[in-house]
């Protein structure tokens, strides 16, 4: 942010004025059209409302701003009758308020809470709308922003829906194009989790909002420091302590997402792009403030965890921008390092002689040469193999199978540092044999077995160590393998539903899923196989554990691979993330894959036919509603094992619904 001196700032201002003025601004008055302002007939129906303060012009300190509004045809929308400004703020520059503080966000204008005290905008029948906003204490040296909400709601007709939309823009305090602002995380950075447009929290989807709002000036009137933005947005989304109006909300579930990765949410803008200029603020400008946040134990006032200190004027002082950057992103870094410096490849080999496998893990250092096992083996925690058969619908169970007694066969291979579960070195590899296994015929689905490996070693820092009692470890990488009886070509489960990238853009790319249960299965690469020219990384691999019959629980935790996902993600209330809707995780709807499924177990020891296990695992609180609705298209919900399995091909849930990722309540008209 700019430090300088007013007359500096006024010439800055000016500059942009007149730059602003020089190559011509604002927009014309709609009638006859301009390609950003166009326009012809009014729009009939509205799937998207895009808005946009087109101008801003002042009367003695007054504003009045234009707001155009268009859907997704770039029409122009009349009628518009909830669209409200939200809020106006002007942006005083670091250091105004104190030494060491950083940019502060302050309020020129609230909407009131009543709805016949609100503002009422001029509609000028062309797709734009007037506001004259009563600012308090505007000062025209300030950026300016302002904050616009439209809710969902119709048009004055009463019918027409309109979506609900929040735009907030910047302008120089003489209405121009803003000289400076403070955005130092970028809502885009926010949608790798929160669902674009969706709520992220009360009823606002964008970053800007939110900080338009929790303002420092806000947070010291409350005498509450945690409801200022720069805190607000790290303790929820960190466990250190509780947080909400009461104290009294837990951020565990965000935090097991983020895992402390600053770099989740503080990501540079592409390189060339004038957006986010103030994204190094977070490392550049610390304060008392925004480290409260996460580090709870320290009392700046009272000297308690810190040397004593009343206000931020020192802060920079020890705390410069590269060695708080460093110490806030080390691990992160250094966890990525770590997982680089061994690579596995795995392969599975049928031995008919007694229907068994051979599993055989090769490794490799971080340049791809092969390594010796032997080399390792003292620094490798844990090695496990997971193997099942039939990747569309594994016929083994978590535990035994009713249909044929059989479950998973997992194998300890290393566990700290000696071979195990009849592991042997050979040529410089670890092969294992995984006993009997029930393969089908050749053609079928149950002809190929899988598995999936876990590798988790031990380490220290960035390097990796002998392991000995106490020492930390990290989940390294996963494999999955196929193999066939046959020797034909594996039959694969499908992965153009669920990429792993999707689950990546909000866990991050050195996620450890289970680990403690697990080696911890680290999703990357390795799991992934060719389609459609390029390597994807899918989740089918999951399935080796989460089977048709459930996991430890035989269904009661609706553990399927199916079911679980819905049950963890699932849309609305039931969310991990406020807003989360089908398309946060599908890139697809492969509904195909069910004609290759059989039953899932719904409850312990009870079992659905398969599309409606599916839809169960978010609609199982509509209990008989939901029952009786599947059960008259051929369901069976909650039955016997036999009764479900023979039902599975019976459902005629397609005859009738039509689920696309961005719908999935469509239906065949």
């Amino acid at each position: 942010m700019m430090n300088v001196q007013n007359n500096k700032f006024k010439l800055l201002l000016a500059a942009g004025a007149v730059s602003m003025a020089l190559s011509g601004c604002g927009g014309s008055d709609g009638d006859n059209g301009n390609p950003g302002n166009p326009g012809g007939p009014a729009a009939p129906a509205i799937n998207t409302l895009n808005l946009d303060v087109t101008s801003v012009t002042y009367d003695n300190g007054i504003p009045t701003i234009t707001v155009f509004a268009t859907n997704e045809e770039d029409l122009p929308i009349v009628g518009l009758k909830d669209l409200e400004v939200k809020k106006v703020v002007q942006l005083i520059p670091q250091g105004a308020t104190g030494a060491g503080n950083s940019a502060q966000w302050q309020e020129t204008y609230s909407s009131p809470r009543s709805a016949e005290d609100k503002l009422t905008p001029v509609d000028l029948k062309n797709g734009n709308y007037s506001f004259t906003i009563p600012l308090e204490g505007y000062n025209p040296e300030l950026t300016q922003r302002y904050n616009i909400i439209a809710s969902a709601s119709t048009l004055q007709d009463g019918e027409t829906l309109v979506p609900r939309t929040e735009i907030s823009k910047d302008f120089s305090g003489e209405g121009y194009e803003a000289l400076y602002t403070k955005d130092v995380v970028a809502t885009q950075s926010c949608n790798s989790c929160h669902t674009k447009g969706q709520k992220i929290y009360h009823s606002y989807t964008s970053s800007e909002t939110c900080a338009s709002c929790h303002t420092q000036e806000m947070a010291d009137e409350k005498g509450k420091p945690q409801v200022a933005y720069n805190h607000l947005i790290h303790n929820v989304h960190n466990n250190a302590k509780m947080y909400g109006r009461d104290m009294d909300k837990s951020a565990e579930t965000a935090h097991n997402i983020v895992q402390d990765n600053c770099q989740t949410c503080h990501v540079a803008p592409e390189e060339g792009s004038d957006e986010l200029s103030e994204w190094g603020n977070w490392s550049r400008v610390p304060t008392m403030e925004t480290c409260t946040s996460c580090h709870v134990n320290v009392d700046f006032i009272a000297g308690k965890g810190h040397s004593q200190q009343d206000d931020n004027s020192n802060c920079i002082a020890c705390h410069n921008a590269s060695w708080t950057e460093e110490i806030h992103t080390a691990d992160a870094i250094q966890k990525r390092a770590l997982i680089d410096l061994v690579g596995m490849n795995a392969t599975l080999t049928a031995v008919p002689a007694d229907m068994s496998a051979n599993i055989t893990i090769s490794f490799s250092d971080e340049a791809g040469n092969t390594l010796d096992v032997s080399s390792i083996l003292p620094k490798v925690k844990r090695l496990e193999s997971i193997t099942n058969v039939g990747p569309n619908f594994p016929i083994m169970g978590y535990n035994p199978s009713p249909g044929n007694g059989q479950k998973k066969v997992a194998i300890d291979l290393v566990n700290s540092g000696a071979l195990n579960g009849g592991a042997q070195i050979v040529d410089g590899a670890l092969v294992v044999n995984t006993g009997p296994l029930p393969f089908g015929v050749a053609g079928t689905d149950t002809d190929t077995a899988f598995s999936i490996i876990g590798l988790e070693m031990c380490t220290a820092q960035d390097k990796l160590v002998e392991c000995a009692e106490g020492v930390a470890t990290t989940s390294m990488k996963a494999e999955l393998t196929h193999g066939t009886l046959s020797g034909e070509a594996p039959s694969t489960r499908h992965i153009n539903s669920v990429n792993f990238a999707g689950c990546e853009s909000c866990h991050g790319e050195t996620f450890e899923i289970h680990k403690g249960h697990h080696a911890g299965f680290v999703m990357s690469e390795q799991l992934g196989r060719e389609l459609n020219g390029e390597i994807v990384t899918g989740v089918d691999a999951c399935v080796t554990c989460h089977t048709p019959d459930g996991t430890y629980a035989s269904g009661a935790n609706k553990g399927a691979l199916e079911m679980k996902l819905h049950k963890t993600h699932s849309h609305g209330d039931y969310a991990a993330i406020n807003g989360m809707n089908c398309s946060s995780c599908h890139n697809d709807f492969n509904t195909q894959a069910f004609k290759k499924k059989g039953a899932l177990a719904t409850e312990a020891g009870q079992y659905t036919t398969p599309i409606a296990a599916t839809c169960y695992s978010c609609h199982s609180y509509s209990g008989d509603k939901f029952k009786n609705h599947v059960e008259g298209q051929g369901a069976k919900v909650n039955a016997s094992y036999q009764e479900a399995n023979d039902a599975a091909q019976l459902e005629t849930c397609f005859y009738c619904h039509a689920p696309v990722i961005d719908d999935h309540t469509a239906v065949k008209m």
